[in-house]
């Protein structure tokens, strides 16, 4: 590693606003204390919770922040000893870029607990792609849902990164995957990530999914909203499992919920928020080995240079994207 600058560029988030918002700074490089790390920041993944924070949307956030939940590097300093400089490592969740400064920077500290190790030849834009996506993805599909080989899953939101995620995952787990896009065009793209079932998304697809599977899917994961949550719920066979984790459309709030009017009768309601200690270290390699492998593919859309940062949160908040946004250093 060479010495470490003092100052670094970052995007800096004075408060809610447009695309202007977001500006590019020096500030100082952060200074690690014992449970942090410094990691210089490689590439890093963008995500609807960054959008949700630019548009106001987003609680507990405090400004000026330097947004980004999540960022994918090498480990400058740690004054601890938990990592070894040098080590490559993913950093996710707990208040990054909400509470304190994120991933959108060339360097980011964060507390140890967040940062996850890893060992891969991946070109970095790739490897940058995966930590949120592949914990909130693993996550719903574990602790969420508990999917099991052979059941079906319906994805709602299937071109989202966390939904194609999902269907690569659930594919290496034996699960029959349905998935949605209001896209035909996006058809092939769900296709060649395994998908079984692609249902073009009108607002409903339970007729959809049961004329396929009478009795409606095993479990399904709500990816777009509350919009469309009573379909998806309608699309799931009794004691089938529904779980709630992504709000793509901006509304997550069921006003006036009754649940004996809401809720089809059997089937089971659960939300997966997670945290970087929902990924354990073998998973992650384990994905990126297969990846290095060709086993799986990394679902990304488009990579762009942190100039590009307005560009690239344009297109976040078009939601024209089919997989993840990366910035790359």
């Amino acid at each position: 590693m060479s010495a470490i600058p003092t100052t670094m560029r970052a995007v800096v988030l004075d408060g809610p606003g447009p695309l202007e918002a977001l500006r590019i700074r020096e500030l100082p490089v952060p200074t690690p204390q014992p449970g942090e790390v410094l990691i210089q920041v490689k590439a890093f993944g963008l995500n609807r919770s960054e959008l949700h924070t630019r548009l106001g949307l987003a609680e507990g956030v405090t400004f000026p922040r330097v947004p980004g939940i999540e960022a994918t590097g090498v480990v400058a300093a740690c004054p601890g000893g938990e990592f070894e400089v040098g080590q490559q490592v993913a950093a996710m969740m707990g208040g990054m870029g909400r509470t304190f400064d994120g991933g959108y920077a060339e360097y980011t500290c964060v507390p140890v607990a967040q940062a996850i190790p890893f060992t891969s030849t991946l070109d970095w834009p790739i490897l940058g792609a995966v930590p949120e996506m592949l914990q909130t993805a693993y996550g719903s599909l574990t602790v969420g849902l508990d999917g099991q080989s052979g059941q079906s899953i319906l994805i709602r939101g299937g071109t989202s990164s966390v939904g194609a995620a999902t269907a690569v995952l659930a594919k290496r787990r034996g699960m029959i995957v349905f998935a949605t896009t209001r896209s035909p065009a996006k058809t092939d793209a769900l296709k060649q990530l395994g998908v079984d079932h692609v249902l073009i998304d009108t607002g409903e697809v339970a007729d959809q999914v049961r004329d396929i599977q009478p009795g409606g899917v095993d479990t399904a994961l709500e990816l777009v909203g509350t919009p469309t949550l009573p379909d998806t719920l309608r699309a799931t066979r009794i004691h089938g499992v529904v779980c709630f984790t992504g709000m793509l459309s901006n509304e997550w709030i069921v006003e006036n919920f009754y649940p004996i009017g809401y809720l089809p009768q059997g089937v089971r309601l659960t939300a997966y928020g997670g945290d970087a200690s929902d990924l354990p270290a073998d998973v992650l390699q384990d994905f990126l080995d297969a990846a290095a492998t060709g086993q799986i593919t990394i679902p990304i859309d488009r990579v762009f240079t942190l100039d590009q940062i307005r560009e690239a949160h344009g297109y976040l908040e078009s939601g024209d994207a089919t997989g993840k946004l990366v910035v790359a250093f």
